[in-house]
């Protein structure tokens, strides 16, 4: 990693030194504090992160003038709940919570930018990504695989009825990578585009799904009723228009996604 990357560690009040330093083509704005319910306990360092981090950086980004392609991170949370699903980009935005008004703010503002001073931004709302590499313990897939690993019940905070999409952390590096290539057209900026594998997937199908793919012998523990408060109950993503645009398509499944998430818990935990 050292011998491609340059890894730079800078507040957000130094990101235009930095930009104008090392002179990036492309910025992709993916820092945020992910978690809902850390959201919902204290919400003000969620904005101050989300919210502040994303309008000081395209401020950076404004002053330095030399990107060519912007790509803000937002999230399927900034929808918020509706009736009609699967989500898609003409959808109101109507978040309720914290954590969704975090992103639904993020999303709002990148967005200005293009509108208002013309620079080459588009913004990204994904599916919850899982695979390789998180050790966000907070999160579903990785609570559950440490917990398997160990030969303990996952936990399920939920009844296990919330519904999910999921998308495999290289399919959403491909998205990301289309949408910074469609910038290089004007009719792009300001644009936002879904990515999603479009299947929504009960928390507790995906729990059992993991317990069956490990092998082990164990039954969920469910320890909660309904939905949680903060949580919306369903979510899952229309993504026609980054398919047919874009050329964009998974190619990961499920399956094989959350097999490979699997193999690469065990061998780090085991």
């Amino acid at each position: 990693m050292g011998e491609r990357c340059t890894l730079v560690e800078a507040e957000l009040d130094s990101l235009g030194a930095v930009l104008a330093e090392h002179r990036p083509r492309t910025v992709f704005h993916l820092a945020a504090q992910t978690q809902v319910g850390d959201a919902n306990r204290e919400p003000l360092p969620t904005w101050e992160t989300n919210i502040r981090g994303t309008y000081m950086l395209l401020e950076a980004v404004r002053g330095y003038g030399g990107a060519e392609a912007v790509v803000v991170a937002s999230s399927d949370k900034a929808y918020g709940s509706h009736d009609e699903l699967p989500y898609r980009e003409d959808f109101a935005l109507k978040p309720s919570y914290p954590y969704d008004v975090s992103k639904a703010a993020t999303d709002m503002i990148a967005r200005s930018y293009a509108a208002t001073y013309g620079l080459p931004v588009a913004v990204t709302r994904l599916a919850n990504v899982y695979g390789p590499g998180d050790v966000n313990w907070a999160r579903l897939i990785p609570d559950t695989a440490r917990a398997l690993v160990r030969g303990e019940r996952p936990v399920i905070r939920s009844d296990g009825t919330p519904e999910r999409d999921y998308l495999y952390v290289e399919d959403a590096a491909d998205a990301y990578l289309a949408v910074a290539d469609s910038l290089a057209d004007p009719a792009h900026h300001g644009r936002a585009w879904n990515a999603g594998s479009g299947e929504p997937v009960p928390v507790l199908d995906m729990v059992r799904r993991l317990i069956e793919i490990s092998g082990r012998d164990v039954e969920p523990d469910i320890r909660g009723s309904g939905v949680p408060h903060g949580e919306i109950d369903r979510q899952y993503l229309d993504s026609t228009a980054i398919r047919e645009e874009l050329g964009w398509t998974p190619k990961w499944d499920l399956d094989s996604g959350v097999r490979a998430a699997w193999d690469w818990y065990r061998r780090r935990l085991g």
